[in-house]
């Protein structure tokens, strides 16, 4: 047997290093990746005790969002109508009909396509500009004059994109809504007190809810409506609430409509996720794509090492088992050490928080027209809800007829 020579050992012992190194890195990998995929933390934050026992309603909701006939609304609208038809009869989902509620008091293009009904706007001028006040109004005259067989209500927004089958997450007369973090009434006491006086009770009664999404019994909805609509006015009309609340105005009058009945949501952090600031969509039920998704390109470490991992393993094994005997092997480690560097590097996907990014999708970008069709995916290492938001928008675009020139503005 050939005498083994010092260069042989010295690569030896960094052959051993390298493959434990990269081993205890896989099994760590895997371990971590393993717990990321299982949310062990309870969807539900908050629901009254004597509900905590009981299923779900199980009772049909009806799907109604507002829009407008921009073109901006119209597509968003056929992109959700869309993924609404895909998952309406899908097991676990308790969804009934469909309903545009088209506060632009004239029909559109889209009529044939989805369902819809059309009432009035605001008088002019009434919204200021902020034609999300629009919104309440429009529920008030849906209610008035809609024939409605399901029992409850969920309202949704144009910019939603159902991800998974969605049940009736409402108990009988407590609805259930999304918690958004913006929405604070504790925070802002000394408005809310304006609209919600303290014989009501604390000023934490208040959800930190907006309309949507949100499901309700329609009875109930029946009596917080004209309530909201009246707030949102009182709202945009004074000066320091206006600042304070800004674009989220309407959600904190709705919330405060819903606490002057009496009416506690059942919160439900499950209910939806909003990309980039989700990262996965797991057993989520809505895709709300109201951030842009900006990313820059960048060369760092690759998060996946079980190629590298491999190969160390591999050729390691190969070194140990066979190098006494190959005179050829030893010219082959100086090749081998720069690729397994190189293994492990690769482009990134990199948040650019809030800046334009060299890959973008922001539905801001096509406020004039839809999205053309097919486009292009984010780059590696973006967060899976951004992916398969693009990937959903994608398919959608593809199956939607005469997509590329029925909304163009």
């Amino acid at each position: 047997m050939k005498r083994v020579s010092p260069l042989f050992l010295v690569l030896l012992v960094l052959g051993f290093f390298f493959a434990t190194y990269n081993l205890l890195t896989m099994i760590i990998h895997y371990k971590t990746s393993s717990s990321e995929n299982w949310d062990l933390s309870d969807p539900i934050i908050r629901m009254p005790e004597n509900l905590k026992e009981g299923g779900d309603s199980n009772s049909k909701y009806h799907v109604a969002l507002t829009a407008t006939d921009a073109p901006y609304s119209q597509w968003q609208c056929r992109i959700m109508y869309y993924w609404y038809k895909k998952v309406k009869d899908m097991p676990g989902s308790d969804m009934g009909d469909f309903t545009r509620i088209l506060h632009s008091g004239k029909s559109d293009n889209l009529m044939e396509e989805i369902p819809t009904v059309v009432v009035d706007p605001l008088p002019e001028g009434l919204d200021r500009g902020y034609i999300v006040l629009n919104r309440p109004w429009a529920f008030v005259q849906w209610l008035e004059k809609a024939t409605i067989d399901e029992e409850y209500i969920l309202m949704a927004e144009p910019d939603h994109v159902f991800v998974n089958p969605l049940p009736n997450l409402a108990h009988g007369k407590h609805p259930a809504g999304f918690p958004f973090f913006y929405i604070k009434p504790a925070e802002h006491e000394l408005i809310i007190r304006k609209y919600y006086p303290k014989e009501k009770g604390p000023v934490t009664d208040i959800d930190p809810i907006g309309n949507s999404p949100v499901i309700i019994r329609k009875s109930v909805l029946e009596e917080i409506s004209p309530t909201w609509m009246n707030i949102s006015l009182r709202m945009k009309d004074d000066p320091a609430t206006d600042k304070a609340f800004g674009w989220v105005l309407e959600m904190y009058a709705y919330a405060v409509a819903s606490a002057l009945h009496g009416v506690r949501h059942i919160l439900r952090k499950d209910f939806m996720l909003q990309p980039p600031w989700d990262l996965e969509v797991r057993k989520k039920f809505i895709i709300h794509y109201t951030y842009g998704c900006d990313y820059n390109l960048k060369v760092q470490p690759h998060k996946d090492h079980s190629v590298s991992n491999l190969l160390f393993l591999k050729y390691t094994l190969y070194a140990v088992i066979y190098l006494p005997f190959e005179d050829e092997i030893l010219p082959f480690w100086p090749y081998f050490v720069p690729q397994v560097l190189l293994s492990e590097l690769a482009l990134q996907g990199e948040s650019t928080y809030g800046k334009i990014g060299e890959w973008r999708f922001d539905k801001r970008s096509y406020l004039s027209g839809p999205p053309p069709r097919n486009l292009s995916l984010p780059p590696p290492g973006v967060p899976e809800s951004v992916v398969r938001l693009v990937k959903m928008v994608n398919e959608a675009t593809a199956n939607i007829p005469n997509w590329d020139t029925l909304n163009h503005g």
